[in-house]
């Protein structure tokens, strides 16, 4: 598996839909800045059959360093949260079978 830079996705939303690759990046680009925007006003974000984003306070904590086996304290934090959606619940359950069954497929040698 490889990874999928936002230029590329750009890149290939602004061939599809046949405009200019500057404005496919500025609508991104701000499209990102907006989710950003409100997960940092505690809002939550959901994308119908996506996902839903959702800000969650992680309580403080003591940890262990594994290497000096030395406690330390952890302060409470905010994060982000993503619930997968419906859909893609079901494309991620399509890929698997489908990889699935190519791994239980035997592979013939030609001679």
């Amino acid at each position: 598996m490889g990874t999928v830079t936002k230029k590329e996705l750009v890149d290939r939303i602004a061939e599809q839909l046949d405009v200019k690759r500057v404005v496919v990046k500025r609508v991104t680009q701000q499209f990102l800045d907006e989710v950003i925007a409100e997960l940092g006003r505690g809002n939550r974000l959901e994308f119908r059959d996506f996902g839903v984003f959702e800000c969650k306070q992680r309580a403080a904590r003591v940890a262990q360093n594994p290497k000096t086996m030395e406690r330390v304290p952890v302060p409470a934090k905010r994060t982000v949260k993503f619930k997968v959606g419906r859909l893609m619940k079901l494309k991620m359950q399509e890929i698997a079978k489908a990889s699935a069954l190519r791994e239980e497929q035997p592979v013939v040698a030609k001679v």
